[in-house]
């Protein structure tokens, strides 16, 4: 499983970052840097997590 991110979608709201926080981080100055990018199933629900919480829809779970 893999996370994309759509950076240009993405505004740094950091929902993600809290739902996720080992999978996502925001910088200071607003971006978000994804820390992983090929997840292993047991951190499914904290990517879906992260993916639902953002309100901009920038972040996606593609099956590999």
């Amino acid at each position: 499983m893999r996370v994309n991110v759509d950076y240009a979608k993405c505004s740094g709201v950091a929902l993600c970052e809290a739902e996720a926080p080992d999978l996502f981080e925001v910088q200071d100055d607003g971006t978000m840097k994804q820390l992983v990018e090929r997840l292993g199933e047991d951190r499914r629900e904290a990517a879906e997590a992260a993916a639902a919480s953002c309100p901009y829809q920038a972040i996606k779970i593609v099956e590999a």
